[in-house]
């Protein structure tokens, strides 16, 4: 440094920077510090990293990694600056801080109470994750629309802000047919339409054909990764739909061994609504406990949209089918013909007949860790009641 030379060297700094730089000047000489502050930790770091004192940094780095995490210290972290941000022991407290915030904010419900009071670096760290847990992608791009709107009121602020750090963060193949034909058809100004719609449309194509997935269409949304799902609390379905000879629909519904784990004693996971002959019908999986004793076992029921059934009285054929080893192959668990005219449920609460501990046990069942099922659905009659 060019202080090196000068018999009585000054540095001029800045009022603010006057705390951390004493500390640092008393860690040089005794390789202590005085405090335990998150935010003078931080400005103590931003210091010896001005000044290249490594040892100070990562002592400084291992203090804030042991203190209890708060909202608070964990957003002071990720939006403080520091020019040797690559250091390894910096990346470990940035990794911290971000993974403490997923933890909290991981349920959709408190993360939209507390949203207005995080800053973008925290906003970009929890929508990175996969373990949020929301009813479907939708929620987030209102709440993180909602949010620009409130922290950023200058409208090419938050124009820049939305299209280049938030919107690339959303799950587009994960939304609903509904929300997606809303933000194609949405006039608001401080959304760039033009990405938007090119993502939508890269996503609907690698959607339409998913065996090109990997080559061209890929490159049809190169600023819309294709994430994995989050932990939704109403899944996608793969579906295969015919209008001829008869209207049919065969829907496939993928649940990993955690998921299903979860769903213990009482748990339930549903689809979105699947369609046919102009119904909708919803898959539900859930924990059954049996009607007598303590024992529980894994149920899956078929619902029908009372919106769109309305007054009609809706008849179908049905079949139950889930994939087992060693074939690998789909087989027949329920099967028969009902009649939608009410509320209730067609399925089984004993899908496959033995107890939740010994489903859970059977890897005949579980293929490499995923239940695998499928429900194969034909509407024979609608009537009027």
């Amino acid at each position: 440094m060019k202080e090196s030379d000068q018999t009585h060297p000054t540095l001029r700094i800045a009022d603010s920077d006057e705390n951390a730089l004493m500390e640092l000047l008393n860690f040089i000489y005794s390789g202590k510090l005085t405090t335990a502050e998150p935010s003078l930790l931080l400005d103590i770091l931003m210091a010896a990293d001005k000044f290249e004192v490594v040892s100070c940094m990562r002592h400084c780095c291992q203090l804030l990694t042991s203190l209890p995490w708060t909202t608070e210290s964990a957003l002071l972290c990720l939006d403080h600056p520091c020019t040797m941000s690559m250091a390894a022991e910096v990346q470990l407290l940035i990794s911290a801080a971000k993974d403490f915030l997923v933890n909290k904010y991981k349920d959709y419900n408190n993360l939209r109470k507390e949203v207005t009071n995080i800053s973008l670096a925290g906003i970009k760290a929890i929508l990175s994750s996969t373990d949020i847990h929301v009813e479907c992608e939708d929620y987030l791009f209102l709440l993180l629309l909602n949010w620009a709107r409130v922290r950023y009121p200058d409208l090419e602020e938050r124009r820049e802000i939305l299209n280049s750090h938030l919107l690339p963060l959303l799950r587009f193949s994960h939304m609903t047919y509904k929300t997606l034909q809303e933000i194609l058809a949405c006039t608001a100004n401080d959304i760039d339409h033009e990405q938007v719609t090119k993502c939508i449309n890269g996503v609907l194509l690698c959607k339409a054909y998913p065996a090109h997935k990997p080559g061209a269409l890929a490159a049809c949304a190169p600023s819309c990764q294709q994430f994995a799902e989050r932990d939704y609390k109403y899944r996608h379905l793969k579906v295969v739909a015919f209008d001829q000879p008869c209207p049919q629909v065969i829907a496939y519904m993928d649940l990993k061994h955690e998921e299903c784990s979860q769903l213990f004693p009482s748990g339930k996971i549903f689809s979105h609504p699947f369609h046919v002959a102009g119904q909708g019908f919803i898959l539900g999986a859930r924990c059954c406990k049996a009607d007598q004793g303590e024992s529980y076992s894994f149920g899956l029921l078929l619902y029908i949209d009372l919106e769109l059934k309305g007054s009609t009285c809706v008849t179908v054929d049905y079949e139950f089918a889930a994939r087992t080893r060693p074939s690998r192959q789909f087989v027949s668990k329920l099967n028969g013909r009902h009649t939608f005219s009410d509320k209730f449920p067609v399925g089984s609460r004993y899908l496959f007949w033995v107890p939740w501990q010994t489903f859970m046990a059977d890897d005949s069942i579980f293929i490499d860790g995923v239940l695998h099922l499928r429900v194969d659905l034909t509407v024979v009659e609608q009537t009027e009641l």
